[in-house]
């Protein structure tokens, strides 16, 4: 069957329409627009009407992407601009009309999980029984551990991620320590990472983010300009803007979690796909 997703993050709104079925899921079509919407809130609280026009256009257009492609499903979501911006209301609103089908917020934990399926879905590596998947978003973090096989049993999210630790003028490694500062997840055995920070990451030193790794991206993204980043590593100009941050918080996570960090292809799209697949198929 086919499942499109629409996915309204603090960056970057995306698109994703797959074929799945229960071996997994081959992506049909793409597309992506950055917003910025997670900045916005970080500095007024809310989401302008021009920002809220301009989101609602991207959804209608995509939406209108995945009807053309015949898909069985359609899902709306935000993350946290949704559970961040004081006009989320109103936000939820213009997008449910833009897409003709319901918006929704999803819950911290509901993101977390997404993205843990999406995570072991597209590893790249053996994984072993205990596992950590850690999305860094724009404007959160999630950290989500369980078994590969199943559901993830331990989930926690932190207000911060690559948009928002930008946005402040503070030291951006003391940040990022006090807002993990009471984060105690499990021992794994394995980490994966997605997002698009880690993917950029991944441009800079490979799939593999450990704590050297990090330290040389962290090395190269604040002694180089971010115009020459994204020219020499094929990063994406506003991805390279906001990568400094992004690295922060990856070596940040990884730094709690003792083990590297292994970037893989999906995330909560993926997640969200097989999650209408099953809801479909039950």
């Amino acid at each position: 069957m086919r499942i499109g997703v629409i996915d309204v993050g603090s960056n970057t709104t995306r698109l994703l329409v797959a074929s799945a079925d229960r071996d997994g899921l081959v992506p049909l079509e793409t597309a992506k627009i950055r917003l910025s919407l997670g900045e916005e809130i970080e500095r007024f609280g809310v989401v302008s009407a021009v920002h809220l026009a301009a989101t609602a256009k991207a959804v209608r257009e995509f939406a209108a992407v995945a009807r053309r492609k015949r898909v069985a499903s359609l899902d709306v979501f935000l993350t946290a601009p949704g559970r961040q911006a004081g006009n989320a209301d109103d936000l939820v609103a213009a997008l449910t009309r833009a897409a003709r089908v319901p918006a929704r917020v999803l819950t911290k934990e509901e993101e977390g999980s997404l993205a843990y399926r999406g995570a072991v879905l597209t590893a790249e590596i053996p994984l072993p029984s205990r596992i950590a998947a850690c999305d860094i978003g724009g404007a959160s973090t999630e950290i989500a551990v369980g078994s590969p096989d199943g559901e993830p049993d331990w989930i926690e999210s932190v207000d911060l991620g690559s948009v928002r630790l930008t946005a402040r003028t503070g030291d951006m490694a003391a940040e990022a320590r006090e807002a993990f500062g009471s984060l105690q997840p499990p021992a794994v055995e394995a980490a994966l990472v997605v997002g698009g920070s880690a993917r950029a990451a991944r441009r800079l030193v490979g799939a593999k983010l450990g704590s050297e790794e990090l330290a040389e991206a962290l090395h190269l993204v604040e002694t180089c300009p971010p115009r020459e980043i994204a020219r020499h590593f094929d990063v994406d100009r506003a991805r390279a803007e906001i990568l400094p941050a992004g690295v922060v918080l990856l070596a940040e996570v990884q730094r709690r979690l003792g083990v590297p960090l292994h970037v893989c292809s999906g995330g909560i799209r993926e997640g969200a796909v097989l999650a209408s697949r099953d809801a479909l198929a039950a």
